[in-house]
């Protein structure tokens, strides 16, 4: 289903900026022509059976007899609205069931024969019912701008640590990327995220967060300034191409800046000298299998005792905005404020809302 609001068109094309696409469930033609069939033939049966119940109360300007066969054709004339008049109803219950019951009948029989009509007409008015729904309900979401590869791999993240389909939005500026993204279960705007107007169909104003994986690093830096200056509070997670664009990026508002050119030729590099530590890399940055990297809060229990006493496998303790090692004397005692990155099992644990942030862990 497209919705399009109204809105500015883009630039050197006839296609309006931020058409906004819901997940539904898809039901083909075929289904559809089936199904209508399906209710006008059972529309057409029961009129046949009423009128072969009342048959005396009609008369046949032919014979006097009114067979089966003659109820049948009275049935699709009448329903069809070209009545002949030469079986017609002459008794006063016969007129009065035509008149209580055959009559809509009727009107329902014409209904689903025009039904493709009538949706057609009723349809925007449905769909723009269901946007208001959607954004009324929209709230602490992720939008995700860029539903290629990268945006692909940030969303199935999202999905294996309990995010909800429905509390994810896609952007993208081409049409197939958000159908693709509406009939896996995501709401999707198309449009260029770089325009305000874009964003703030995807209610950025009211997001948690932003993951940016867009094509170009000259239009993520552009993206992360609007959805900033949207949303100053939302967080930022963007990826670049080249690692010199980086600090632009962050200047721009990224709070996490993630290099996937440098990244991937890293883990080429490690791959190469060491194939196990890769194997054990790859497998920490896929959620929801093995083992996992996570960021959680310090539990009451953990906090004044140290990190090695924890269950998860402590890497870094998170202090304010430093970074400690897990061997850093200054993080020798955990602290309740602090956050933990740790490796734990992916079964171990379902992930649960964080009280205090609101972010997954």
């Amino acid at each position: 289903m497209v919705i399009r609001p109204e809105g500015r068109r883009a630039r050197g094309t006839g296609e309006q900026q931020g058409s906004v696409l819901l997940p539904r469930p898809g039901v083909s033609p075929q289904r559809q022509v089936a199904r209508r069939l399906l209710a006008a033939l059972v529309v057409l049966w029961v009129t046949v059976l009423l009128v072969y119940l009342d048959r005396d109360g009609y008369v046949d300007n032919a014979d006097d007899d009114v067979t089966f066969l003659d109820c049948l054709y009275y049935t699709t004339v009448t329903l069809s609205t070209t009545g002949y008049g030469d079986i017609t109803p002459a008794s006063d219950s016969a007129r009065l069931v035509n008149t209580l019951v055959i009559t809509p009948l009727r009107v329902l029989f014409l209904i689903i024969l025009i039904g493709t009509t009538l949706e057609a007409l009723t349809d925007r008015t449905r769909q723009q019912w269901r946007l208001n729904r959607w954004r009324a309900a929209l709230r602490d979401h992720t939008v995700v701008v860029g539903f290629g590869t990268k945006g692909r791999s940030a969303v199935q993240t999202l999905l294996s640590t309990g995010q909800g389909r429905d509390r994810i939005v896609v952007v993208d500026p081409h049409p197939q990327a958000v159908r693709t993204a509406t009939a896996e279960g995501f709401a999707g705007v198309e449009g260029d995220a770089t325009r305000s107007e874009v964003l703030t169909r995807a209610e950025v104003q009211r997001a948690q967060q932003i993951v940016i994986a867009a094509q170009r690093d000259d239009t993520a830096v552009l993206v992360t300034l609007t959805a900033r200056q949207l949303n100053p509070r939302i967080n930022i997670v963007a990826a670049v191409r080249e690692e010199e664009n980086a600090p632009l990026l962050r200047q721009s508002g990224a709070d996490q800046v993630i290099t996937s050119a440098s990244a991937a030729g890293r883990l080429l590099g490690l791959a190469m000298l060491s194939p196990n530590a890769s194997s054990v890399i790859e497998d920490l940055i896929q959620q929801g299998t093995g083992l996992d990297l996570k960021e959680r809060p310090v539990t009451k229990a953990e906090a004044g005792r140290s990190p090695r006493d924890c269950p998860d496998l402590v890497v870094s303790v998170v202090r304010g905005h430093r970074i400690l090692a897990f061997d850093d004397p200054e993080a020798a005692t955990l602290e309740l404020t602090d956050r933990l990155v740790v490796i734990h099992r992916a079964s171990r644990t379902r992930p649960e809302p964080d009280d205090r942030r609101g972010e997954l862990r």
